[in-house]
């Protein structure tokens, strides 16, 4: 047995309401910079719907995550060591920018410098990308416009595997929000196929992060991530992700999405597992029961044989407290509400979700039905197969046992609970129906409903003598104005001349970097020449050696 720590998230579906505050914040934070203006770490997505970039899920097409062969054995979707080299120039499986969308800005100058006319002046969108007007026909979040309706719902990837099952009628139809990160996977398919090394998982507290200095912009990180959360920032060439705002883990503080979430639906804190274990557990042939392998893999960090292994590898006592006392830990080991993000990719994913009831209390109340009533609440989760069908498309790879599970504790929290607050008789036949007792069922519930503050986001603080080697790991996206700008404010990033984060990511910045007829004339990186992105309109500074004082044009 070997312990290790990993930093997981949980987020409450039933609270989300799809504000995007927390998209917006991560935005302002990690990609307010030029070359990742298409790039949203955080998203929230309207389920049904096609997703973020295009039909993510289609692993057919995008050839993500792990498969098992006939051995047993897990092997990248994408293909071996030597289908990724044959493939390392013309990568066959990566996203366009029409699978995430253009971005764009609006000439806003126009409404300022308009001459005097008898019609307003209109700020007509303009493309980060080219320069040149456009029209604006999706985005990051296209789907939450149309709210789950056919326009886009009928393109939804799990929809396609259930058509016979589901009917997408305006009066049948439903929809949630899913907030999505990087989900810092335990067995990470982008860190298996990057072919420089420069994706890692850290192995203090698990988060996934790219060696921006080792990366040299195969993208084959890209293509094997499952869920599309590695990006490929244009500027720089290099790939970027979702840091899981690790400056400020290691500071004992919560993620930016986490701190800003109007909903207050996301958790915070440490798993402890066994590292030995994992590969096994993604192993296991049936999909259907990936979710409970990765459940064994998770440690008890009660168990006085588990602290002992802990403190073996490394692991500190405050940092086992904190395993203790994690909200993740309860809710996913002890509660069993919290479920994986499509386990069936194998990569174990560590940002798990709790299930939407919403769905099947808006429908009995539709009925004129009491949508907190137990009884009714428990039949109608067994008969309203679609959206739970649905939901075990995500989040347990088909099978309703899990999800069915998880909505009737929740349905019994909510009955349970409403007679108490309406001081009621405490009717512990609702908890024992779904195998919890009424004191389970009361200490969910402050965690679910009315957690404080500290409560939701359990994060130790880095040790301070192991701050000089994180210190020395330096931040992925300490580059070009970026987040972490790691130096005196007066000290230019190796990407550009200027300090610190640029105050606009506009067209203007996307033409410094190319010359009049398209082509780059600048290198990407100094000293270096990325022949990958270079068009062949100019010749790059680096390029060629200097031509000596005298000699001939």
């Amino acid at each position: 047995m070997r312990v290790m720590a990993q930093m997981s998230m949980i987020m409450n579906l039933d609270k989300c309401i799809g504000c995007h505050t927390c998209s917006v914040t991560c935005k302002q934070v990690w990609t307010n910079r030029t070359g990742v203006e298409y790039v949203w770490f955080n998203n929230v997505e309207t389920k049904p719907g096609v997703g973020y970039p295009r039909r993510y899920e289609d692993q057919e097409k995008w050839k993500g995550g792990w498969i098992r062969n006939k051995r047993g054995r897990l092997k990248l979707r994408s293909g071996g060591r030597l289908k990724r080299l044959a493939t390392i120039f013309n990568n066959p499986d990566l996203p366009v920018i029409d699978d995430y969308y253009e971005p764009w800005t609006y000439d806003y100058d126009m409404l300022t410098t308009a001459p005097l006319s008898t019609e307003s002046p209109v700020a007509r969108p303009k493309s980060l990308l080219t320069g040149k007007n456009m029209d604006i026909k999706w985005s990051g979040n296209w789907d939450d416009d149309l709210g789950g309706s056919q326009e886009t719902a009928a393109d939804d990837p799990i929809l396609a595997t259930m058509s016979e099952h589901v009917k997408m009628e305006f009066e049948n139809t439903f929809m949630f929000y899913l907030p999505r990160i990087c989900e810092h996977c335990l067995n990470p398919a982008c860190v298996a196929a990057c072919p420089s090394g420069a994706m890692y998982k850290r192995e203090e507290d698990g988060i996934v992060l790219v060696d921006e200095d080792g990366c040299r912009g195969w993208r084959m990180c890209v293509s094997a991530c499952p869920y599309k959360k590695v990006y490929f920032n244009h500027k720089t060439g290099k790939a970027e992700k979702c840091t899981l705002c690790y400056p400020l883990i290691e500071q004992g503080k919560p993620t930016i999405c986490s701190e800003t979430c109007v909903g207050r639906l996301r958790y915070l804190g440490l798993m402890l597992y066994d590292a030995d274990a994992v590969l096994a557990a993604a192993s296991i042939e049936n999909d259907q029961d990936l979710l409970e392998a990765q459940r064994g893999v998770f440690l008890d960090p009660f168990d006085p044989a588990v602290i002992a292994a802990a403190k073996a590898g490394g692991i500190e006592d405050d940092w086992i407290l904190a395993a203790q006392n994690s909200p993740i830990y309860k809710l996913i080991s002890e509660y069993k509400v919290a479920l994986p993000l499509h386990p069936e990719y194998r990569t174990m994913p560590m940002v798990w979700y709790i299930p939407p009831l919403s769905p099947v209390v808006d429908v009995i109340s539709t009925t004129n039905n009491d949508g907190e009533d137990a009884r009714t609440l428990f039949a109608a989760i067994d008969k309203l197969r679609i959206p739970v069908e649905y939901l075990a498309g995500l989040f347990s790879a088909g099978d309703v046992v899990p999800v069915e599970s998880s909505l009737r504790k929740l349905a019994a929290m909510r009955s349970y609970m409403r007679d108490i607050n309406l001081g009621l008789d405490r009717d512990e036949s609702i908890p024992a129906a779904v195998g919890m007792t009424g004191v389970e069922i009361e200490a969910m519930y402050r965690l679910l409903a009315i957690a404080k503050y500290e409560d939701r986001y359990v994060i130790p603080k880095a040790h301070v003598e192991t701050a000089r080697e994180l210190e020395n790991l330096a931040c992925s996206l300490d580059t070009d104005g970026g987040p972490g700008m790691g130096g005196p404010a007066t000290a230019a990033g190796p990407y550009g001349k200027t300090p610190g984060m640029p105050l606009n990511a506009t067209v203007d910045n996307y033409n410094e970097m190319v010359g009049k007829g398209g082509e780059r004339t600048k290198p990407t990186t100094p000293g270096r020449v990325n022949l990958l992105n270079w068009t062949g309109g100019g010749v790059p500074e680096g390029m060629f050696p200097p031509k000596a004082t005298g000699s001939p044009a």
